[in-house]
């Protein structure tokens, strides 16, 4: 097991087929705070990629045998494991992702708990008794179905959440009997590498994971390989619906983008709701597919809430992700926060209000709350993945519901306020995969079904859920009559 010390990690290698692959084309991954080192991988190359995906085919023959209480034990031994280890995954996730440290040590707890849960769940894959005696025809006859592991899947997982994201793939997979070749994204491999160490000690049959480097512009070859029977995929929807578009008939799970909307009616907790949306907003600079980032506000409280929304923002303190009280780190790249910056910029020439933050340095953005806004500026209508958020407000709730569901995307939105009739009549009307009543978009256990409508992406996770859709159902009939 690799330990991190106060050096830069030095060459996490590739998993293949049981075997850690420390030759072949050396990659740097850099702090995107500083640039300092962090540590360094390999590069598969296309020889190596078949041989992942060849002993992922091989080991799905052992895995989908396997019985559900060993199924349960090595999962459990993951959560375990990851539980001795989670100040090195913490620190290194500061690192390599520049996720400040208080966040980082939240995403490990998560990663212990997913972990646990897919332990749980691992036998409970039910079947279901079916009476087929509806027809005279049919009389005597029954029938059973069971739940079978899918085959060998390929998982592509985004930056933002390096370790449970990844579990998210990799935990379902194990509980359903699957293998797996797993591509993290090219700027954070790294918590990949160590959490495969975590999973090979505790026992997993050899080639069901492999964790490989590649660019993005490789991924597409796990979409078109047949011999996977599922890709799972997490990251931006452009490249979520290309790669769907280039899979054939395997499944697809996509867990893609969002621009989630709040809205806070009158009768809301507003101290309450500010904080929170000031948590969901700004939280690891906004790079999260459900970070708040548009609040709608019923007028009558509008100028209360946004003056509470703007003093909790200019409270955050920005900087060095290592320094556990820093609460906004740095954008992954320094071109995205220029792209940011360029849309906020955008957005107040054509006449919105800057009520706070607003300045760059290199990859830091100050977190940003403007007003004034139109529906159609890029800080409302695309993705800004950025510690930004947009406030306006509103007179009529349909109106409300009517500009949170005017975007492309439909994955979370939240809803502060205590009337009932209004929370059913948001469940009922708003376009996303969850609406959440009394908090904010951002909010996500990992049990949840979780997963979006339009361009947000379709399918599940939620380890339950992920099951199902690595798992197909297979049915027995008894004609015994």
């Amino acid at each position: 097991m690799t330990t991190l010390t106060a050096s830069p990690v030095r060459n996490l290698p590739c998993l293949v087929d049981g075997e850690w692959l420390s030759q072949g084309d050396p990659v740097e991954i850099h702090s995107p705070f500083d640039n300092s080192l962090v540590g360094t991988t390999t590069r598969v190359s296309a020889e190596r990629l078949e041989r992942a995906t060849q002993a992922a085919v091989r080991a799905f023959e052992t895995t989908r045998k396997m019985p559900s209480y060993e199924r349960q034990r090595i999962l459990r031994t993951v959560a375990e494991g990851i539980a001795r280890h989670k100040d090195d995954f913490a620190r290194l996730m500061a690192l390599e992702a520049a996720k400040p440290l208080k966040a980082a040590r939240v995403e490990v707890e998560r990663a212990i708990l997913t972990f646990s849960v897919a332990s749980e769940e691992a036998t409970r894959t039910y079947g279901e008794y079916l009476p087929l005696d509806v027809t005279p025809s049919t009389d005597g006859g029954w029938g059973l179905v069971k739940r079978f592991p899918l085959g060998p899947i390929s998982a592509i997982t985004p930056f933002n959440f390096p370790l449970n994201l990844v579990a998210h793939k990799v935990a379902p997979a194990i509980a359903a009997g699957c293998s797996m070749v797993l591509k993290p994204a090219p700027q954070t491999p790294l918590c990949s590498m160590l959490l495969a160490q975590i999973v090979q000690e505790a026992g997993l049959p050899k080639g069901a994971l492999n964790v490989v480097y590649l660019t993005n512009e490789d991924a597409a070859s796990l979409a078109r390989d047949e011999r996977f029977k599922l890709l799972s995929f997490t990251g931006s929807s452009a490249v979520g619906w290309s790669l769907k578009s280039q899979a054939g008939k395997k499944r697809v799970a996509l867990e893609l983008g969002g621009n989630a909307g709040c809205i806070i009616h009158d009768d809301a907790d507003i101290t309450d709701a500010a904080s929170r949306c000031v948590a969901g907003a700004f939280g690891y600079a906004g790079q999260s597919c459900i970070s708040v980032q548009r609040i709608l506000v019923h007028r009558d409280v509008f100028a209360s809430f946004t003056d509470n929304l703007v003093a909790g923002a200019k409270a955050l303190k920005i900087g060095d992700p290592m320094d556990a009280t820093v609460d906004v780190g740095p954008l992954i790249r320094e071109s995205d926060a220029i792209r940011a910056h360029t849309w906020v910029k955008e957005a107040i020439e054509h006449g919105a209000t800057l009520l706070c933050g607003g300045n760059r340095k290199n990859s830091l953005l100050e977190p940003t709350v403007i007003t004034g806004t139109t529906p159609k500026m890029r800080v409302n209508c695309e993705e800004i993945f950025a510690p930004v958020v947009t406030v306006e407000p509103y007179d009529d709730f349909a109106e409300a519901i009517r500009n949170i569901n005017d975007s492309p995307y439909g994955l979370q939105a939240g809803l502060f306020t205590r009337d009932a009739r209004l929370i059913f009549a948001a469940f009922e009307e708003l376009q996303v995969g969850a609406m959440i009543a009394g908090d904010i978009p951002s909010w996500r256990v990992d049990n949840m079904p979780y997963g979006g409508v339009k361009d947000s992406g379709t399918g599940r996770e939620g380890l339950r859920f992920a099951i199902e859709e690595m798992t197909e159902r297979k049915l027995l009939v008894m004609n015994l009559k």
